[in-house]
């Protein structure tokens, strides 16, 4: 139902889209457009099809409409399928559908409506505007609506695959593709992009599965920004760091569309570039962006595929095929539409360039073709291509102190070319196997990591390439460096004595402490070269281990973790505990003048044949007086006979040797009357 109104809607829906509306009905008219007990208004201009009385009709998001319902049938779309305009869809609500670019979704459960605001790119704002006047005038038992199942990717787009297939605007009724199926194996469908032309209520994850299962073959189409020196309503960037930026987001969004209809990762997904008038300017952006496109796709596991014409698009990116400046398509899908070249070919692109199966040529378009009793508009391609090696299997690293060994399990069915490593400090990996450290090329299905720096954290990632030179997706792992602490209850203890030394065993990534490992207690005597076990411990629930050491000489300490899978191990600082011989000694305090007295003691450990020295206090500093050897038994002797009456205060010092720390007895008074 319609109700035609004057107002200021419409002008102001024609402002913020930019549009100019044509007809009977004037700019400041509105329409009322009612379904399913859900009202909107719309500009008056605004047709309203009504697919149930219309079902072939083409739902178009190049053309301002209303379109209510949805169809079974099959739709009498275009093959081409570049637009954008602003309109609604009004259709039952059956199940969840997130808003995506040019398209902003409600769920006005209410009613059990499904209200699909389109809108040309930069033009959100007139979505947003239509959607606002909705109101439910009538409310029916909401709608109970079904989740969007989670999809696990697993179909690869496309396979090994050499024979004919067919693109057009919108994704067939299940139907139609089995009535083409004799005639052609691969179809392209839209998945993402701002200027899609063609609504896709054919595509969903169960779709792509039961043809999947048919045999169809599948080319994925972005379409999106377009070349800056054409007409279309989204334009890259003439800034070329710009139009890369722009090409990874674009690949961001087309990998997650792509994923949700269950490709998997060795996919190829092609962005539509509509021909250009190319100059320098505009190829450097549209090589950018290009650019942009495969390096992000490539870094999540896919192809970056390019869709161009031939004698545009075709031939700036050949001219820059060798170009260091810029990243190719893994695969490139151009069109030249002429029946007197060979199929598969193209004069404006060499016949060395992606030549290793990775050409599409749509050598017919926008025909008409009927098989099986079905007519469509279509555009006709030849497919010659294969996909890239699945990626290895049990990618890990296993960490040591400095050291670490990478080990993989090759994929099966794949004639390996060469197993390909690159490497980098921190958690990230690189994403490119020309990114980053070369860490190994070969064949091996294990490598030895050397030369690593202890508390250091590391990221790697793996592809597998064919021995037809295309390389698969990649697999990081990480090696988390790991950090142990030292700390000593004393710098020093007498001999005899015991210290506690402690350590606690961290994650560096997130501080997190690890509890029930096993840390390891390494002590070197003072003047020794060899580090040797004192004592092996497991870290307890807050990742500490203490220990209890009774050093007879003077001793280094180092507490060490010695890694996992996924952790490098590490090493402590060392922490120096020296240890001072007791040193006793005696003396008669008091004597008469002239009377001598004898102050002697014993050094343990005894340390025969060193010396010992008898100090004198005067002031504020100790004097040497005499010095004596040890005996056997570590005793020493000094006989003290004053000249003067008075008070005396004595000491005897032993020096430091490679074992021990320095000693002395306590101060000794002596008083001479």
């Amino acid at each position: 139902m319609r109700l035609f109104r004057p107002g200021v809607l419409a002008l102001a829906l024609g402002l913020v889209a930019g549009l100019i509306t044509t007809g009977p009905a004037d700019a400041d008219e509105t329409q009322t457009v009612s379904y399913h007990g859900y009202e909107v208004t719309v500009p008056a201009s605004w047709p309203v099809i009504d697919l149930s009385t219309d079902p072939t009709a083409c739902v178009r998001f190049d053309r301002q409409a209303v379109y209510l319902g949805r169809s079974t049938a099959q739709a009498d779309c275009p093959a081409d399928a570049v637009g954008g305009s602003s309109g609604l869809v009004l259709e039952p609500l059956t199940t969840a559908q997130p808003s995506s670019d040019g398209l902003l979704r409600r769920a006005i459960t209410d009613a059990g409506v499904l209200a699909t605001a389109y809108y040309a790119p930069g033009a959100e704002q007139t979505a947003n505007a239509v959607l606002a006047t909705g109101r439910v005038v009538s409310k029916s038992q909401s709608a109970r609506v079904a989740q969007q199942a989670a999809v696990t990717p697993s179909i690869v787009a496309t396979g090994n695959f050499a024979g004919y297939g067919f693109d057009t605007c919108a994704a067939p009724t299940q139907a139609s593709m089995d009535a083409w199926r004799p005639s052609y194996q691969g179809v392209g469908i839209y998945i993402s992009g701002g200027l899609r032309k063609c609504a896709q209520p054919n595509l969903t994850a169960d779709w792509v599965s039961a043809n999947a299962s048919k045999g169809w073959q599948f080319l994925l189409i972005d379409v999106g920004m377009q070349a800056p020196c054409t007409t279309y309503k989204s334009l890259m960037s003439s800034v070329p760091s710009t139009a890369l930026t722009q090409g990874r987001n674009a690949a961001i969004n087309a990998v997650a569309a792509a994923q949700a209809l269950g490709f998997a990762q060795r996919s190829a997904i092609y962005s539509d570039i509509e021909p250009y008038a190319s100059t320098a300017a505009c190829k450097a952006a549209v090589l950018s962006y290009l650019s942009g496109w495969t390096q992000e796709l490539n870094s999540r596991g896919y192809l970056g595929g390019a869709y161009v014409g031939a004698a545009t698009g075709g031939v700036d990116l050949s001219s820059a095929y060798a170009s260091t400046a810029y990243t190719r398509p893994d695969n490139l899908w151009f069109a030249h539409w002429n029946t007197t070249i060979p199929v598969g070919t193209s004069p404006y692109i060499p016949a060395t360039y992606w030549n290793n199966h990775q050409r599409v040529h749509q050598f017919v378009g926008d025909t008409s073709e009927t098989h099986g009793g079905v007519t469509m508009s279509v555009d006709r391609n030849y497919l010659n291509l294969t996909a890239p090696p699945p990626p290895v299997t049990s990618f890990k690293v296993t960490g040591g102190v400095t050291v670490a060994t990478l080990q993989w399990g090759m994929p099966a069915n794949t004639t390996l070319g060469q197993i390909i490593i690159r490497g980098a400090s921190g958690s990230t990996a690189p994403q490119l196997p020309t990114a980053g450290a070369a860490i190994y090329n070969g064949t091996a299905s294990s490598f030895a990591l050397t030369g690593l720096v202890n508390s250091g954290s590391y990221a790697y990632r793996i592809w597998v390439k064919d021995s037809k030179g295309k390389i698969g997706p990649g697999v990081d792992v990480r090696l988390i460096g790991t950090k142990t602490t030292i700390a000593a209850g004393a710098a020093s203890i007498m001999y005899t004595g015991s210290v506690t030394l402690t350590s606690v065993i961290t994650r560096l990534n997130d501080a997190t402490r690890l509890s029930g490992v096993p840390v390891v207690l390494f002590s070197k005597a003072k003047n020794a070269t060899k580090w040797t076990t004192a004592a092996v411990l497991t870290s307890d629930a807050n990742g500490v281990v203490t220990s209890v050491q009774k050093p007879a000489v003077s001793t280094y300490y180092m507490w060490g973790y010695n890694g996992a899978v996924g952790l490098l191990g590490t090493r402590s600082s060392a922490a120096l505990v020296e240890v001072k011989p007791a040193m006793s000694g005696y003396l008669t305090p008091a004597i008469k003048l002239g009377e001598s007295v004898l102050l002697y003691g014993y050094l343990n450990p005894p340390h025969a044949g060193t010396t010992a020295y008898l100090q004198r206090r005067s002031g504020t500093s100790w004097v040497a007086v005499t010095s004596v050897k040890l005996t056997t038994n570590g005793k020493y002797g000094f006989s003290i006979k004053p000249t003067a009456r008075g008070t005396y205060t004595y000491r005897v010092v032993w020096f430091a040797d490679a074992d021990h720390a320095g000693t002395q007895t306590p101060s000794k008074v002596l008083t001479v009357s």
